[in-house]
């Protein structure tokens, strides 16, 4: 026999007296069978129509028989409980230590226990009772389940041959429709004509059924009126959409205050070249992706520290000339606000959008694209159309074709959007195939340009590097620098000057934009190091007065040799530290010498502090020149209506005909013109009568071809030069003729004389050479000042 001592006894005697534990448990049952009802039966009683809730009255009734057994388990349970209650009491009646403690343990305290044992057993008795309605309620839900199941049956999946992929869509339906929340949302509950209604009136690769209501297949209104774009006046609404709570944003409005008064003198300028013409007022969404949390926005905790600022000094460009120009805009810097303005339905994004896209126009970059693919659905490819993606270094088209990148190793983790090429908007105008967007440097006047020229100091050099790590390994420049001018640095720091700079340079740590303006405007020399690549910096020098020296790249940079370019969707080498300072300004602002030399180094710093220069900033940087060409993409830019002429399907036969030819030999027959007697499209932007047809060298691209004639290449034209005829124009002899996917045709391989015309317009590149072609090139003249427009391109 097991014995028990007193303590034992005395400790179950008081858990069984007091029961608190028990009570609070018992509460807990209650409470859980609660819950459990709701989340039960509300479903059942509230989804009585097949599209009355997201959730699925089938999923529900497939957990019927689940549902019952936890009934019963719990009801079970109770009364289990009821028995060991029960069997402990009449323990605790036979035992002789009740009658020692009686006196301690008053007979009132077990009053209570015997009420709960009553409630005990009321509850089980009500957990049964309910386990027999939910059972009757879960039988007629599935018997109602039967009759969906046969109602299902009724809808039979169309085979219709202008909706060649209904069936396998369907198909994928039927076994992924649970894989995101947005297709509930949208009425799909798992049944054939749920699916088959998604499928052809929110997304449309089924046919209408025709038993649906068909009022939502009825052509839309008409769209309203377009409203008048009227150049802005005040830049006080424009810093309220831009907003708070990052520094880079507050960097942003700084900019544009500190600009305001010149931004509103170029509109108003522009506005008299204008007077007249009808603009159409757009509704343009800015979404920088680059800032929100998702991706990272690493720029923003480094603003004061040091970090790049140039892609932050072209948004807030961006967004004043936008605005200046009169367009209705918003500003997000968050995934959940460009989810909120766009209309994204809630899920994973693979629905498309809710409504129409209300916005004409998206201005946003790389991870903004990414961010928009994600969360459009099948929307972003009807809509991509309008993107703008702002993209410093450029995507050549080679990169940007999906197919082509991937079967010719273009793929990087950057291109393969099958976007137009021109959708991507650069800084600088280095690649032809993209829109040059540009930014603007603050412009003198003339009392500010005669102050500068009287206190210039000839010995003064400011060396291009907030960062401590690009002065590492420069000892060697610095100290033949230092032989001649007295040499400033604007390097971070917080506490300790960094070790990197050397103890004879001033540097002054990170001066705010006004101050580092002015010790331009002292400085004779604003010297380079090789980094960072093509920054706006340097232009701010030279229209301050400075000289810029930079070194020249032997061999040049690129993503085959260099690590910061590897990755990036272009091929384009570059030559020096700035290319746009080197090739489009030049001597005497600019001078390009190999560092690796100390000789041609140390002669031009000497004839850079003999030379005496003015400030100069090219018009393309102001300002207006800004305005300018963002108007004239905005009035003149449309990827959504625009198409490119049908090409031969399958054309590789030389005896293949094409129209003729809308090109004639110029006088001197060096190359091709538009022919007086074509017939010009009104509309075309640019005008055709600019284009010039030029045959390159084996090792040119277009794009050097096109500047040796003092031209640039223009991708558009590039349709007008497709044809067998223009080989025989330019007497090129073509003993074969082929139609294939290459980013280098138009071309000819002249010992062979084989010919290759462009099958995929979405690989017309000014960029790229090959040593076997010679290729054709379409380039047309441009603005003095303005590349991006040609001479009557506004």
């Amino acid at each position: 026999m097991i014995t028990v001592n007193a303590d034992g006894k005395i400790m179950v005697r008081r858990c069984l007296v007091t029961l608190r534990p028990f009570r609070i448990f018992v509460l807990g049952i209650g409470f859980f069978t609660l819950c459990f009802l709701m989340t039960s039966l509300g479903g059942q009683f509230s989804a009585k129509r097949l599209a009355d809730s997201p959730f699925t009255l089938r999923t529900e009734v497939m957990g019927a028989l689940e549902s019952r057994g936890v009934l019963r388990r719990m009801s079970d349970m109770l009364e289990m409980l009821m028995k060991r209650m029960d069997i402990l009491a009449r323990l605790e009646n036979s035992t002789d230590f009740h009658k020692g403690d009686e006196a301690r343990f008053p007979l009132d305290r077990f009053q209570p226990a015997a009420g709960l044992m009553e409630r005990i057993q009321a509850i089980a008795q009500n957990v049964s009772d309910i386990a027999i309605k939910v059972d009757q309620i879960l039988r007629n839900s599935l018997l109602n389940g039967k009759v969906l199941e046969g109602r299902r049956d009724q809808c039979e999946v169309p085979r219709d041959p202008k909706y060649p992929d209904c069936a396998g869509k369907v198909e994928w339906m039927r076994a992924r429709w649970t894989s995101d929340p947005c297709y509930a949302f949208f009425g799909v509950d798992g049944t054939e004509c749920s699916f088959l209604i998604y499928l052809s009136e929110v997304e449309w690769f089924c046919p209408p059924l025709p038993w649906r209501n068909r009022t939502a297949a009825l052509p839309s209104p008409p769209p309203l009126p377009r409203v008048q774009a009227a150049f802005q006046s005040d830049l006080a609404r424009l810093l309220e959409l831009i907003g708070t709570g990052k520094e880079s944003l507050s960097f942003m409005k700084k900019r544009i205050r500190h600009l305001a008064q010149q931004w509103l003198r170029a509109a108003r300028r522009l506005e008299q070249k204008l007077k007249g013409r009808q603009r159409d007022q757009k509704h343009i969404l800015i979404h920088i992706g680059f800032l929100t949390e998702e991706s990272g926005d690493v720029f923003s905790p480094r603003v004061l520290k040091g970090g790049p600022l140039g892609e932050m000094v072209q948004w807030a460009d961006i967004l004043a000339a936008l605005f200046l120009l009169g367009h209705s805009l918003r500003v997000t810097v968050s995934l959940k606000d460009l989810q909120s303005h766009l209309g994204v339905p809630p899920g994973r994004g693979n629905c498309p959008l809710t409504n129409p896209l209300p916005f004409d126009l998206i201005y946003t970059d790389y991870h903004g694209l990414q961010q928009m693919k994600q969360h459009m659905g099948l929307s972003f490819k009807k809509y991509r159309c309008r993107v703008r993606v702002i993209d410093t270094f450029g995507t050549e088209p080679a990169y940007n074709h999906e197919e082509y990148a991937t079967l010719r190793g273009y793929r990087t983790n950057w291109g393969y959007w099958n976007l137009q090429p021109t959708q991507f908007m650069t800084m600088f105008p280095h690649t032809p195939d993209n829109s040059f967007m540009g930014f603007v440097s603050e412009e003198l006047n003339k009392t500010e340009r005669q102050f500068i020229k009287s206190n210039k100091v000839s010995s003064m050099a400011v060396v291009y590097g907030k960062e401590a790590s690009i002065w590492k390994g420069k000892e060697k420049f610095l100290a033949i620098l230092n032989k001649y001018m007295e040499i400033h640095g604007t390097v971070y720091y917080e506490t300790q000057r960094p070790p990197e700079v050397p103890a004879f340079v001033k540097n002054h740590g990170l001066l705010p934009q006004h101050e580092f303006q002015q010790l331009l405007r002292k400085a004779k020399l604003f010297i380079g190091f090789g980094f960072p690549y093509e920054g706006p910096a340097p232009l701010e020098a030279i229209a301050n007065g400075c000289v810029f020296l930079q070194a020249r790249f032997n061999p040049p940079h690129s993503s085959l040799n260099h690590e910061f370019f590897r990755g990036k969707p272009t091929s384009r080498e570059v030559s020096s530290q700035h290319p746009y300072a080197e090739d489009f300004i030049g001597k005497p602002h600019v001078w390009t010498v190999d560092y690796n030399n100390s000789e041609e180094f140390e002669a031009a710093i000497k004839t850079i502090m003999r030379t005496q220069v003015d400030p100069y900033l090219p018009y393309e940087y102001t300002c207006e020149g800004m305005l300018e060409r963002i108007h004239a993409y905005i009035q003149h830019q449309d990827f959504c209506t625009t198409s490119s002429p049908p090409l031969p399907p399958k054309a590789k036969s030389p005896a293949m005909q094409s129209p003729p030819s809308l090109l004639a030999l110029s006088p001197n027959a060096t190359h091709l013109v538009w022919s007086p007697s074509a017939r010009r499209d009104p509309h075309a932007w640019p005008p055709v009568d600019s284009l010039q047809v030029w045959v390159s060298e084996t090792q040119h691209a277009c794009t050097e071809t096109c500047r040796q004639h003092g031209l640039v290449c223009e991708p558009t034209f590039f349709r007008f030069l497709n044809k067998k005829e223009v080989f025989l124009q330019l007497s090129i002899t073509c003993d074969s003729t082929e139609y294939e996917m290459n980013h280098l045709y138009p071309a000819v391989a002249e010992n062979v004389h084989e010919c290759y015309l462009q099958k995929e317009p979405l690989l017309f590149s000014c960029a790229g050479y090959n040593t076997k072609y010679r290729r054709l090139c379409p380039c047309r003249d441009y603005r003095k000042g303005q590349v991006a427009l040609c001479r009557d391109c506004l």
